[in-house]
């Protein structure tokens, strides 16, 4: 296996190698302009991580999936965009962030579009797959865009403000937009992103400026291996939910996976070039972090994955209303993140996020309660305030310790791990969690099912019948559901004991160290 290498444009005459921005120097004009297309292109990213969750009982039923396979509309998009992330960011190096940033755009429009016509599981999940590249394009080429467009000083710095608000609102903007796209049609909430993203790949060109490519080397197979290991993986996991764990085709899978994942992990001990740097991860303080983010991770997509359905399916609301619902999870989340920001300079960042972990934990365990006649005020939004709050204070400080302690040339590479980490974690949790949740409502209705036959032979009406049918599947969703939530209660609860015992840097370690920008989402 061998590395591309790519070597770097000679600067221009009277220009140093380092500096970016075109010759003409458009790059600097019209800085509103630029920052809408970036934070535009931003936005559309961070709003497909929870749009679709709105849209999801809806793609079941126009395009048949199954309570299995429904988990990869989500996943698809999930493992695409964390496997390749490092990989799109450190190509936006090689070639030119513009460059790669635009591709990303309209490659994301086309492939919403495709998306939204699709009329088969397969075109959708092929759909998602490309999303999930676009986005690994995109994003991380967008954020260095600030620094190649605006100057430095007081107009980057409020640039970096003005994108980390849009990051940080994007999920509430997709739930609302969600919402009331579904209320039309779930086609909508792909539809949507296909003119954005060929608005701000045309005017790109325009307004923002083009990096200096650098020297440097493509680590595709580690990029490939470590890609297809976690996509086996998350399939063997998910197969197991209808063929069970025992299966040999799921053990293939999930075997097969591990092993693709140890090549990976072999690759990155060795190349100069590593898209994963080992000396990113040996360190305590950042091991443990990214351990738990991959945790938190699985916690919040597994939230708003059942939670999103079971609203919609079980408590009758409509996908507006549902979107509406969750808006509280938002505001949580950002008050806490202000809490803890304010806290992270006299307290220990382990105490910060071990608390958190353990809110997240009673969050889930919270849900795990839920009843098929369960109501919003006292059943759910109690414990979805609990749940926003123990992530804000998870977010802020993991964010920083992440990243402590890693050379300056590193930082940005320590920051997409971060990402990267968190999108993993939720495919492979709910790859998990989705196989424990499908397992259990199979188990439940045919624990039911006898009620439906002696409902039959007393002689009811098809119409009762299917009434009857529908009363027990709702019982029989709610009980996988609610499972689930267990699991992930006990998961969110090991990893506030990983943190509390783990995580040993102090906070006046912590604020001596220079830190990247905290991104949430």
């Amino acid at each position: 296996m061998s590395e591309e290498v790519i070597k770097a444009d000679p600067p221009e005459e009277g220009r140093p190698a380092d500096a970016v921005g075109e010759p003409n120097g458009h790059g600097h004009r019209n800085l509103g302009i630029a920052l809408a297309l970036i934070c535009m292109a931003q936005l559309m990213v961070v709003l497909d991580g929870t749009i679709v969750n709105i849209a999801l009982p809806h793609i079941k039923g126009a395009l048949g999936f199954s309570d299995a396979s429904l988990p990869w509309v989500v996943n698809a998009y999930a493992l695409a965009f964390g496997g390749l992330l490092l990989l799109g960011g450190r190509i936006g190096d090689i070639l030119g962030r513009r460059k790669v940033f635009v591709f990303g755009v309209i490659l994301f429009g086309l492939a919403s579009f495709v998306g939204g016509i699709a009329q088969s599981e397969t075109v959708l999940l092929v759909s998602r797959i490309l999303q999930g590249l676009a986005a690994a394009a995109a994003s991380p080429n967008a954020l260095a865009l600030i620094t190649t467009t605006f100057p430095a000083g007081k107009e980057r710095n409020r640039a970096m403000g003005v994108y980390a608000a849009m990051s940080g609102a994007g999920a509430a903007v997709g739930l609302i937009l969600g919402g009331a796209l579904t209320e039309a049609s779930w086609r909508w909430t792909f539809f949507i992103n296909t003119p954005i993203g060929l608005l701000v790949a045309v005017l790109a060109f325009r307004f923002l400026g083009e990096s200096a490519r650098q020297s440097g080397k493509f680590d595709l197979p580690g990029a490939i291996t470590g890609t297809l290991g976690l996509t086996s993986l998350v399939y063997g996991l998910t197969h197991a939910a209808t063929n069970g764990w025992g299966d040999a085709l799921t053990l293939t899978y999930i075997l097969g996976g591990l092993a693709l994942i140890g090549i990976f992990l072999g690759i990155e001990a060795r190349s100069k070039h590593a898209l994963m740097p080992f000396r990113i991860l040996a360190n305590r303080t950042r091991g443990v972090s990214f351990f738990v983010m991959l945790i938190v991770g699985a916690a919040m997509f597994s939230m708003f994955y059942f939670l999103g359905i079971f609203v919609q399916s079980i408590m009758g609301y409509s996908a507006l209303k549902t979107g509406i619902s969750f808006l509280p999870f938002s505001l949580g989340i950002v008050i806490a993140a202000q809490v803890a920001s304010t806290l992270v300079a006299r307290v220990d960042p382990r105490w910060l996020a071990g608390t958190g972990g353990v809110f997240v934990a009673a969050g889930m365990f919270g849900f795990s309660r839920l009843e098929v006649d369960s109501t919003y005020w006292t059943h759910l939004l109690p414990y979805i305030l609990v749940l926003s709050f123990g992530m804000g204070l998870i977010f802020v400080p993991l964010t920083l310790t992440a990243v402590s302690g890693v050379a300056a040339e590193d930082s940005g590479v320590g920051s997409a791990v971060l990402n990267t980490v968190q999108q993993i974690g939720g495919a492979v949790g709910l790859a998990l969690l989705g196989t424990i949740s499908t397992s259990a409502i199979k188990d439940k209705f045919a624990e039911l099912a006898p009620g439906l036959q002696k409902a039959a032979e007393s002689g009811q009406s098809p119409e009762q019948i299917k009434q009857l049918q529908g009363q027990f599947t709702a019982l029989a969703t709610t009980h996988g559901f609610t499972r689930a939530f267990v699991w992930s209660a006990f998961l969110a609860l090991g990893a506030a004991l990983i943190t509390l015992i783990g995580l040993s840097i102090k906070h006046k370690d912590l604020a001596n160290d220079g830190q990247a920008p905290v991104h949430m989402g």
